[in-house]
């Protein structure tokens, strides 16, 4: 049995040394020339022993004139070779010897190129960082580019909301219904917790230089015209524009970068006109009526500072306020609103979809669809403001 047993096992001994990988090697072989080679054998491959860096580096401190490196026939290899190639070829340049790889596979000379390619970017970039007047150039380039797309867009908006009126554009009703919802009942909280602080604030504010000549009873006046001429329609245009320009800006980004909107275009489906549409639409309507609600609370909110701390009695403080109000002061007012509505969409919907299409991306055109609702909200009220002050109103 003990004679079999070692005639069996012998065999398997044999065939399971004859199985192993042979051990990487890195042979270093010096010429009279001053030329050193070193010749790459054996399996490279991670998780595996391979020649250690100190022998080269040794190698190196005689100063040879070059260093060849050569590829054995038997060389297999995967990203250990790579990784102890790109280590010794930092080496030698550190050195000032010049390195020959044209005996290497020319995949792994391709590799070492892309590696040193990469590892150059940041210095380039560094280094060639343009001067201020070429970044302000550029800035401007970007730009009048940006105000192109933004006039392309603003003109194919106007062509759907001409197909909307018409009966014509494609889109779903209850997507329209859904965003008047969201447009408008859902913002009312918020609406009146901030109009009624902004009147209270305007009616204490005024209150402390009317006091000073007796004029308590211009408050009335002073927080009526101020908030339905301006005020109102300011503080509903700020809110929706960080409230629902963004959630615009964000879904529509979001859209883009899960490559909805080209599913839609490869429909058929206009994108203007299915999404954008409802969505300016849903805004010019219902910020008119938030603008009307805004009004009333700031009166209120004026009251409450009349009534409560200067003693005028509520009666005396509506009346001197309807006095002081007319219709064209109420139609500026809601005026205002629809043309904030239709900024506040289209901005929103505008930075949407220009968005990028990496997750960070969605954040900046959020960002940029509110900071660029305010921008516009503020120039069209001073603009709306001038052009009323010609007309008389």
């Amino acid at each position: 049995m003990l004679v079999q047993e070692h005639r069996h096992t012998a065999p398997v001994e044999a065939v399971s040394s004859a199985l192993q990988p042979a051990a990487a090697h890195a042979d270093l072989e010096r010429r009279d020339d001053g030329e050193l080679r070193v010749r790459l054998s054996g399996h490279w491959k991670l998780g595996q022993p391979r020649p250690l860096a100190r022998e080269l580096a040794q190698a190196l401190a005689e100063t040879p004139r070059r260093v060849v490196l050569v590829a054995e026939a038997d060389l297999i290899w995967d990203t250990a070779l790579l990784i102890w190639l790109r280590g010794a070829t930092t080496a030698c340049t550190q050195a000032g010897i010049e390195v020959d790889r044209s005996l290497l596979p020319r995949g792994i000379v391709e590799l070492l190129r892309i590696s040193e390619i990469v590892d150059e970017l940041p210095r380039r970039a560094a280094s060639t960082e343009p001067s201020l007047l070429a970044r302000v150039g550029r800035r401007a380039a970007n730009m009048g580019h940006d105000v192109v797309e933004t006039l392309g867009f603003v003109g194919r908006v106007a062509r759907a909301l001409v197909r909307f009126v018409s009966f014509r554009a494609q889109f779903r009703g209850s997507d329209l219904c859904g965003l008047i919802q969201t447009v408008g009942a859902d913002a009312v909280p918020i609406v009146t917790l901030v109009s009624v602080i902004v009147g209270m604030i305007l009616a204490f504010v005024g209150s402390v230089q009317l006091r000073l000549f007796g004029a308590d009873l211009y408050i009335a006046n002073m927080v009526g015209i101020g908030m339905v001429r301006e005020v109102g329609a300011l503080v509903v245009g700020i809110i929706m524009a960080g409230r629902t320009g963004a959630a615009f800006a964000a879904q529509l980004g979001t859209m883009k970068v899960t490559e909805e909107l080209d599913a839609l275009s490869t429909f058929g489906i206009s994108t203007i006109e299915y999404l954008v549409v409802p969505r300016v639409v849903a805004l010019s309507l219902m910020i008119p009526f938030l603008c009307l609600y805004s009004m009333t609370l700031g009166i209120f909110g004026g009251a409450l500072v009349g009534v409560g701390l200067l003693g005028l009695s509520p009666q005396l403080y509506f009346d001197q306020t309807l006095q002081a109000l007319t219709l064209a002061d109420l139609y500026g007012g809601v005026f205002r609103g629809a043309v904030y509505g239709i900024l506040i969409g289209v901005t929103g919907c505008m930075r949407g979809m220009r968005c990028g299409n990496d997750v960070a991306a969605v954040g900046e055109a959020t960002t940029a669809a509110v900071v660029t609702a305010i921008i516009a909200i503020v120039v069209a009220d001073g603009a709306i403001a001038v052009i009323f002050n010609a007309l008389g109103i």
